[in-house]
């Protein structure tokens, strides 16, 4: 067993097959939940709030914790060919929320009610979870169609897409009524965006990974001051639950379909880079069998939790990124750490009251912190295109499926001729812009390849 001194060379104090004391073990876990319970909540907290789930949410939060739990153990034990093996924590993944929100609003228009709303969630996503399954045996394959190009599109337009969602609540939330855009939630949502930068930019790296929870929790103190925090409500949520399968019933919709399938289709991507990220960082080989059959697993494991967190009424669960930077702060990569992450959360997820302390967030606090989350979505995105050499086939191909799904997004009544089956794929930017990226990438020919098949021979 590696020894249980410091790093201080940057090298691992636990390696992936070392077994730490309990209490270094409990502590290496206690800054893995720490640096994610935000990431894991906060996508159930948007999207309660911005359909009007209102009395669920408290559930859906346990249920959140519950799945990220159960999810965690099966991504780092490996049952079976799913799982990486790896210490990767799972979580509800931010990816969905515009696809979701977008089935959300079209079952509402219907006269649906919160339960009608869930049960088409659910049961889009348990059927849609399929699709990562089945890739995650072709993800070394995937190269022609799902390109960096293609990838870092979809993930910018995500995170455009989902800004309006975090300035609403930034501005006080759907539904604040005369109070919507007051300075006083303006001026919470800035505090909340200040101190995170304040701390993501200080020279303890602990301090780095936790900011968007020290800002979220600095404007819910500043809140509960000036008398912006409504305390009434907590505690009206039952105290335990028990996790019920398909409690709110299961539904589906074709069309409100497609944007969720094409979703998990570029989470299986995201996930190959965020486990290949992991073994780097943990000193495990990034090719040759092992590694593809972590990844493989890794990808599968994503499809299969999704589909548990969909029977268990939660969203779909994707690896997160953010624990690679505590594995990189602790030099502890040990999977066994897993075990006790796992074991915390699905124990938190039995207490909706913990869920009801997230409610007491005030939606200007909130969409401080989300703002700067959706923000890094798009950040991220840009990223990827920019990590790439652009040339012009390229620039013409970000340029029109950028065009197109953010303008739907802006102008969403351009489209309401259509018919409504077409509308509900193409009114989503996601599914918009990602297949256009695709379907360019495909017809329009590679320089590169063109120029070297007209290059004539040189001569003998």
């Amino acid at each position: 067993m590696a020894n249980n001194q410091a790093k201080t060379d940057g090298s691992l104090v636990y390696t992936l097959t070392d077994t730490p004391p309990p209490g270094p073990a409990f502590l290496a876990a206690a800054q893995h939940i720490l640096a994610s319970i935000v990431g894991i909540v906060t996508p159930t907290l948007v999207i309660g709030g911005v359909l009007g789930l209102g009395e669920h949410v408290p559930y859906l939060i346990a249920m959140s914790l519950f799945v990220s739990g159960v999810a965690t153990f099966i991504q780092c034990r490996r049952v079976g060919p799913v799982g990486s093996g790896l210490l990767s924590l799972q979580g509800t993944s931010f990816a969905f929320l515009g696809a979701i929100l977008a089935a959300g609003f079209a079952v509402k228009g219907r006269g649906g009610t919160p339960e009608d709303i869930l049960a088409m969630i659910f049961g889009l996503c348990l059927v849609g979870c399929l699709v990562e399954v089945i890739l995650s045996q072709f993800i070394d394959k995937m190269d022609r169609i799902i390109t960096p190009t293609v990838t870092g599109i979809v993930i910018t337009v995500i995170g455009l897409s989902l800004v309006k969602v975090g300035f609403t609540d930034f501005a006080g939330g759907v539904g604040a009524g005369e109070s919507f855009g007051s300075p006083i939630n303006l001026m919470l949502g800035l505090l909340v965006v200040v101190v995170i930068l304040a701390m993501t930019f200080q020279q303890n790296p602990m301090i780095r990974i936790s900011a968007i929870m020290i800002g979220l929790v600095a404007g819910f103190i500043v809140a509960a001051i000036l008398g912006q925090v409504n305390f009434s409500s907590f505690g009206s949520q039952p105290f335990f639950a028990i996790p019920i399968p398909f409690k709110f019933g299961f539904s589906f919709d074709f069309a409100l379909f497609i944007p969720i399938a094409f979703v998990y289709l570029i989470t299986a991507i995201e996930t190959t880079g965020d486990l290949t990220a992991n073994s780097v960082i943990s000193g495990e080989p990034v090719e040759g069998e092992v590694y593809m059959k972590r990844i493989k697993g890794g990808v599968l494991a994503d499809g299969v939790n999704s589909g548990i967190a969909a029977i268990f009424n939660t969203f779909p669960n994707t690896t997160f990124s953010q624990n690679n930077g505590v594995i990189q702060m602790t030099g502890v990569a040990s999977r066994h750490v897993g075990y006790y992450i796992a074991g915390i959360l699905v124990v938190l997820g039995f207490f909706p009251i913990i869920g009801g302390i997230f409610l007491l967030v005030p939606k200007s606090v909130l969409g401080g912190a989300t703002l700067v989350l959706f923000g890094s979505i798009a950040v991220a995105g840009i990223r990827i295109l920019a990590s790439q050499e652009i040339d012009r086939r390229k620039i013409y191909i970000m340029a029109v499926s950028f065009g197109l799904g953010l303008g739907v997004t802006l102008v969403p009544d351009a489209v309401k001729q259509l018919p409504d089956i077409v509308q509900r794929v193409f009114a989503t930017p996601i599914t918009l812009s990602g297949l256009t990226a695709i379907i360019l990438s495909l017809i329009i020919p590679d320089s590169a390849r063109v120029s070297a098949v007209e290059q004539p021979e040189p001569a003998e």
